[in-house]
């Protein structure tokens, strides 16, 4: 039995995880064993949810308890911590999005996996909705000129501003492109905001891309979409996540601890976070 330990459970996304596990036992000898931080209300309702017997505070607690873990904090800039332990013991650790919330702390992680012979995985749901695919060019299409991804945003987020919501915008648009790599120190962007709106553009592997985020109000919240504008063809598609969203990532990760290996490169893990931290900080320093 893989016994799989859960961080950052104030996350929805915990809880597909468990159902995924526990309760629909999609992936037979595989379960959700523990829960970190503490007996909250939020725990004793997973713990219920899953038949989970082991709660404890910290996640260093999980360390001599399970196999495996789910990092799922709501702040991108505690993953370092919360998945340090693991990966110091040599645990594969699936970091929900984002992998970290500057680059900085994703070096940091990579390092610490690469030091332990750890498995990192770390990925975005839009990577795998159906439509990504229809987006990528063909040879009908002709090479992509121009690509533009909305979504919801809002860079005043508690949880590290764009990095909750926006790193959804950046690794579709990487997916997109075939997960080119990107070198922080050359990347060449213009952000600007407009009251609720912010509009980034940067150069991608030779390609113009375009991001809208757009800060969610009482109302609906604008979807996902990305257009592509190739040589010969004009390509829309909203994105749209399931409400089994978060199932290939685990399949994918639970894969990989199967195999021993991830199929993504620590520099196309960095890459999302190298990007968006630079469209932050030129908004902050246009702000």
């Amino acid at each position: 039995m893989l016994r799989i330990g859960m961080i950052g459970t104030e996350n929805s996304h915990i809880t597909h995880f468990t159902r995924f596990l526990n309760v629909e036992q999609r992936h037979p000898g595989v379960r959700a064993a523990a829960l970190a931080g503490g007996r909250s209300e939020r725990n004793l309702e997973l713990a219920e949810l899953g038949g989970i017997d082991l709660i404890v505070g910290e996640p260093a607690e999980l360390v001599d308890q399970v196999d495996a873990a789910i990092v799922s904090t709501r702040d991108g800039a505690k993953h370092l911590v919360h998945a340090r332990p693991l990966l110091e013991a040599g645990k594969p650790v699936l970091v929900d999005k984002p992998l970290a919330a500057s680059v900085e702390h994703a070096r940091e992680l990579l390092s610490v996996a690469e030091q332990n012979s750890a498995l990192l995985l770390s990925c975005s749901a839009l990577r795998y909705v159906p439509e990504i695919g229809h987006l990528v060019p063909t040879k009908e299409s002709g090479p992509l000129r121009h690509l533009h991804v909305i979504g919801p945003a809002d860079p005043d987020s508690e949880y590290s501003g764009l990095f909750f919501y926006g790193i959804h915008h950046v690794e579709a648009a990487l997916e997109i492109l075939g997960n080119p790599a990107v070198d922080p120190a050359l990347l060449d962007v213009r952000a600007v905001r407009r009251g609720d709106t912010v509009v980034a553009t940067v150069r991608i592997a030779d390609t113009e891309v375009t991001f809208t985020f757009v800060v969610p109000g009482a109302g609906p919240r604008v979807p996902f979409h990305a257009t592509g504008i190739y040589q010969g063809a004009v390509v829309s598609h909203d994105l749209t996540l399931g409400g089994d969203y978060n199932a290939p990532a685990l399949a994918e990760f639970l894969a990989a601890v199967k195999t021993g290996s991830v199929s993504r490169s620590p520099g196309q893990l960095l890459a999302p976070v190298a990007v968006l931290s630079a469209i932050s900080s030129t908004l902050e320093r246009n702000s």
